[in-house]
């Protein structure tokens, strides 16, 4: 079974996510509300995927990402924007994330996105 770390400041997101991937077989190992205990999670976790909000308080998701890339390059990271925020996606694209979901989302996005890692 496939681990998640889910890394949101909005905990609604974050119960979204983990309904949706728990129930299409996949484990939530952790979850964070900021970048920085993303971060740390990660490096204690080492999960097989990351969901990373991009806008946070503290540390913004584009440098948790930075952070959990210089610590594993092989990381697969999957970066969940609001609309209108193509700039920051291709951002993180360039800084190593491996694919990208914008919010509002659905269930199937999320799932098909994984199955592509």
């Amino acid at each position: 079974m496939k681990t998640v770390l889910i890394v949101d400041d909005a905990e609604i997101l974050r119960l979204t996510i983990k309904e949706i991937v728990t129930k299409n077989g996949y484990e939530v190992i952790g979850e964070a509300g900021d970048g920085k205990t993303g971060v740390e999670m990660y490096e204690k976790l080492n999960p097989d995927i990351v969901t990373m909000d991009v806008t946070m308080s503290g540390i913004t998701g584009l440098e948790a990402l930075k952070q959990i890339i210089a610590y594993d390059p092989d990381a697969k990271i999957v970066i969940i924007s609001a609309m209108g925020q193509d700039l920051i996606v291709k951002d993180a694209i360039v800084f190593g994330a491996k694919s990208f979901i914008v919010k509002p989302f659905g269930e199937q996005q999320i799932i098909d996105t994984f199955r592509k890692l």
